[in-house]
């Protein structure tokens, strides 16, 4: 197969070649979201001005939810055999007796465990491994987006300099996933919105057979004079995280001993050749989030429209959320032609939560690290009394990602706007997780049988009909319609809740809010009526 026809055709007045989506950036969230649009038949092309993975760790924890994320993408089987699930979480008062303890279960709601730690080295080799396998992606290595510009409503144009030269690429869809020094967030005019939170922060990864005292979690040592962070990462790795002072440095011979002092609580470094420093970073730890999130067909996603701090684990889980969001709306827009404003949900669904989010990181870190205030040691005895309060803990311990606000695809019930569970479930006589029943597109859990309208609407929006006293579960399905008074769900390709069917009523409440977005224009036959009498399109079969 060539290039062009791999990704796409080449413009006969040109000679550029056009691709139906051009991908800035070939880190995690970049090749995950060309995973994500292969799995659904449109082709893309990957610009990255590196030439291979960048081999040191950055990121190094993830929840269940970006973990069932990775289940679309069709990396999971791979990433569980390097993937370490983690305990939860402690803080430690500066003396590093444990405060609290959150534990973290090894079943979440997403059918993984609630954390996982990795190497992210390790996990960007599969995710291109994985990339390299699929006919609709191109990885493009060593090459340098210069510009990105788009003119009224006609295809964009990304300028690529590489060994070759200088070279135009024409896209239906630019998706910016190049960092926090984004040139697309440059090319739509977007700036930061800064949420005030600011630190100096040193990272050490470190490879070590030494005896290490640690558990399977995270440490968290809540001292306002030295605030540190300490986890195991795999069977020989270790990262530490530590605020240091102004003028502070961990360089040269008087480093290396101001190192053994800082990670003595943890191992000794008597045996210190048995204790390889991998990486040392000084980074500052910032809270931003992108003002605006797209411009025409350019869309910005990860550090290129958010930066979290570190204290919860959420800013490369951010990202891929970002990408299961944005992937399945474009599709449908390129492929099916779906109403241009599907694609505006983007940005007023993810950038609520990623604000949300970054705020709660922002907060923990306060709480964690106590500032550089003279409230500090306040903080800390309020935040030590309140883990004391029974069922603190156990409430902190649950998943973090917040529900998605009301919106035209995030009607009203009790459900709407959170992800249904993922349970095993019994298909063709065989045991396999629930997300492989459903594929990649819409879905109805139902405890009832379904009114001839509401069929209709799952008919026409191509969705897999499960009922779930036939699913073959331990009953996770049944008990989470019922707890929440809900008959049936309409569950996105993105597996939130879009719409509910109350029980004792007959049908979905607001088809005629969210169809018109899902849908073009539907023959007279295919009309179905509202809960008022009064006609309304259904969504053509997919």
């Amino acid at each position: 197969m060539t290039t062009d026809q791999a990704v796409g055709r080449r413009d006969t007045l040109t000679g550029a070649a056009h691709i139906p989506v051009v991908i800035i950036g070939a880190g995690p969230v970049g090749v995950t979201t060309a995973l994500l649009l292969a799995r659904r038949g449109v082709r893309t092309v990957v610009l990255e001005r590196h030439r291979d993975v960048y081999p040191l760790p950055r990121a190094v924890a993830m929840d269940d939810e970006v973990r069932r994320i990775f289940q679309a993408a069709g990396i999971d089987g791979e990433f569980s055999a390097v993937a370490r699930p983690a305990g939860g979480l402690r803080l430690l008062d500066a003396r590093h007796r444990v405060m609290a303890e959150f534990r973290r279960s090894p079943h979440g709601h997403h059918g993984f465990p609630q954390t996982s730690m990795f190497d992210q080295p390790q996990l960007e080799r599969l995710l291109r491994d994985t990339l390299a396998r699929r006919p609709e992606c191109e990885l493009r290595g060593g090459v340098e987006v210069t510009a990105v510009d788009q003119d009224g409503d006609g295809p964009v144009r990304v300028t690529v300099r590489g060994d070759g030269g200088e070279t135009h690429l024409w896209a239906d869809a630019v998706l910016g996933c190049d960092g926090a020094g984004s040139l697309t967030r440059d090319a739509i005019g977007a700036g930061w919105e800064d949420l005030c939170f600011e630190e100096h922060w040193t990272v050490i990864d470190v490879r070590t057979r030494a005896h290490v005292r640690c558990w399977e979690g995270v440490d968290q040592v809540c001292d306002p004079a030295r605030p540190a962070t300490f986890m195991r990462i795999g069977e020989d790795r270790y990262r530490w995280e530590f605020r240091l002072r102004d003028g502070e440095s961990l360089d040269g011979t008087h480093g290396r001993e101001r190192l053994r002092e800082l990670v003595a609580p943890w191992v000794s470094l008597s045996g210190a050749d048995d204790f390889e420093v991998i990486r040392q970073a000084r980074y500052t730890f910032r809270a931003r989030v992108a003002d605006q999130w797209r411009r025409g067909r350019v869309f910005l996603l990860g550090d290129a429209a958010h930066l979290t701090p570190p204290f919860i684990g959420q800013g490369l889980c951010s990202g891929i959320r970002d990408a299961h969001n944005l992937t399945w709306k474009l599709t449908r827009v390129l492929q099916q032609g779906a109403d241009e404003r599907l694609l505006d949900t983007y940005e007023s669904e993810r950038k609520p939560h990623a604000r949300h989010v970054i705020r709660l990181a922002v907060a923990t870190g306060w709480a964690m690290t106590g500032g550089q205030d003279r409230a500090a040691a306040i903080r800390r005895t309020l935040l030590g009394a309140a883990c004391r309060i029974p069922g603190v803990t156990g409430l902190a311990g649950r998943g973090i990602s917040p529900t998605l606000t009301s919106g035209p695809l995030i009607r009203r019930g009790r459900l709407s706007g959170t992800c249904c569970p993922q349970p095993w479930v019994i298909a063709d006589g065989r045991r396999t997780r629930l997300d492989d029943v459903l594929g990649d597109s819409f879905a109805v859990l139902t405890a009832e049988p379904l009114t001839p309208s509401t069929r209709a609407v799952a008919e026409g929006l191509g969705a897999r009909i499960v009922p779930v006293d036939e699913a073959g579960d331990d009953g996770t399905l049944a008990a989470w319609l019922h707890d929440g008074r809900a008959a049936a769900v309409l569950v996105r390709p993105d597996r939130i809740v879009l719409d509910t069917v109350p029980t004792g009523r007959g049908g979905f409440t607001d088809v005629a809010t969210w169809a018109p977005l899902l849908c073009t224009a539907t023959p007279p036959s295919s009309r179905l009526r509202s809960s008022r009498g009064t006609p309304i399109p259904a969504p053509p079969p997919c």
